[in-house]
């Protein structure tokens, strides 16, 4: 809990630093927004590193391969990223470039669950 109240008030902080700062220079405060997403996500780090391992242990645990699991941690690395991106480029002003970002995240993250997508396609052929 604590965690998300650093995040929350370091957010906060930016966030009015930058309405202050985008009055005078509104190139400063699109990079103070960028630098303070990029500490945040700095900050995370640690507790993403923490669910990569606990999803290892639960395939492990539950007899499922790689390619069953690496799919579904990737694409959630995807929607995370492309997220932060778009929002970036929509507080650029720059909506086209997020409809893009978007776009591409979501053909990207189909793209990484092919394998899971064809896994499940034997599995049902052999059933049927």
């Amino acid at each position: 809990m604590s965690g998300v109240v650093k995040i929350a008030a370091a957010a906060v902080t930016a966030a009015l630093c930058a309405v202050v700062v985008r009055r005078q220079s509104p190139e400063i405060a699109l990079v103070l927004g960028a630098g303070a997403c990029a500490l945040i996500v700095l900050y995370c780090s640690g507790a993403l590193t923490a669910v990569v391992e606990l999803a290892d242990k639960l395939a492990q645990t539950g007899g499922l391969s790689a390619q069953v699991v690496e799919p579904v941690m990737k694409t959630a690395g995807i929607a995370i990223v492309t997220r932060l991106t778009a929002d970036f480029c929509k507080d650029a002003q720059e909506g086209g470039l997020a409809s893009a970002v978007e776009l591409a995240g979501t053909v990207l993250a189909l793209s990484v669950t092919m394998p899971l997508m064809t896994a499940v396609l034997d599995v049902l052929t052999r059933l049927l």
